[in-house]
């Protein structure tokens, strides 16, 4: 389905100001000879400081990298969305090979913009895609053929990028979509991500509002996760959860860090530089999970004649992004 329109409520303001009363003391002037000195006024009493804001830390405290983490020693570049629609995503927008050739300059582009972090490429395929519709199982979903996922899989192998399968569940759970894909995700190119626009908690359909995850979601995934790496033998995982608002994902200090799956929250709103990076502030950086994404939108990033964001302003963001999709 088509993705939404730019819903992000203005971010409250992020920087902590402290505001320190100025504390003046009063010199005592001896009185003067024949001059009357007027009756001192009694001292105001001093005024309290404002309690300082506790500042997000970066880069976050969680476990060491484990033997063949991407990151952060990597930056991961992805196309989204899905062949069978031109209007989800750069993956179905292009024929395959011109697609791909066209992630190849993405990456180039990356890597010629942070020479010290290797680009590694990746393609994001929508194996759940949210429905307006109900469905014959009343879930608002459309499950993907297997035949497409392995198509979309063998595109990635050809580049020898990576492969996220992109999760949105509407009326479903993540637990039931997630247990159809562990054959796929027990591959060690591939990976997962959740989206929670289109987790339909309250019983809309999808499209109508925003939806919305918890940490006890996102926590179910990284359990799945570090399971099969443990099982398998397999290199860490990439775990991306997409956010917009700040009801996106709810109870995001709960969300667990394990060091076989590596947590990217990926700033998923569109619209032009500033509101990005505002979201960004707002959405991502003031709630630390453990890695950032950013979002760019080839169409809606670029409306009325907007530039898109090049990967020299993108990398100006604190902290720099590791995970960037393009939509």
């Amino acid at each position: 389905m088509a993705r939404r329109s730019w819903r992000a409520a203005l971010p409250a303001a992020l920087a902590s100001v402290l505001l320190a009363p100025c504390l003046m003391a009063q010199a005592a002037t001896p009185p003067t000879r024949g001059k009357r000195v007027p009756r001192a006024a009694p001292p105001k009493p001093a005024v309290a400081p404002k309690p300082t804001v506790a500042q997000p830390i970066w880069p976050v405290d969680g476990p060491e990298p484990l033997p063949g983490s991407i990151l952060p020693t990597h930056r991961i570049v992805a196309f989204y969305g899905n062949p069978l629609s031109t209007r989800m995503g750069i993956l179905g927008a292009l024929p395959p090979q011109q697609m791909l050739a066209k992630l190849d300059t993405e990456v180039a582009a990356w890597q010629a913009a942070d020479p010290a972090t290797p680009v590694v490429p990746a393609l994001q395929l929508i194996v759940s895609v949210a429905q307006g519709s109900a469905g014959r199982d009343g879930m608002y979903r459309m499950r993907m053929a297997d035949t497409l996922i392995d198509r979309v899989s063998s595109w990635a192998d050809e580049r020898h990028a990576l492969l996220f399968l992109d999760v949105q569940v509407g009326r479903s759970t993540v637990a039931a979509e997630l247990q159809r894909l562990l054959p796929y995700l027990a591959r060690p190119n591939v990976h997962l991500a959740l989206d929670p626009e289109f987790s339909m908690k309250d019983g809309s359909p999808p499209g109508k509002k925003i939806g919305t995850l918890d940490a006890a979601d996102v926590n179910y995934a990284v359990g799945l996760l570090d399971s099969l790496v443990t099982a398998h033998h397999l290199p860490p995982k990439v775990l991306v959860v997409h956010r917009f608002t700040r009801r996106m994902v709810t109870n995001a200090h709960r969300i667990r860090l394990d060091p076989r799956v590596q947590i990217v929250v990926d700033m998923d709103g569109w619209g032009g530089p500033t509101l990005k990076q505002d979201s960004y502030r707002a959405y991502v950086y003031a709630e630390p999970v453990q890695f950032t994404g950013f979002k760019l939108f080839y169409h809606n990033d670029t409306k009325g004649g907007r530039p898109l964001m090049t990967p020299a302003e993108v990398l100006r963001l604190f902290p720099a992004p590791l995970y960037i999709q393009y939509q």
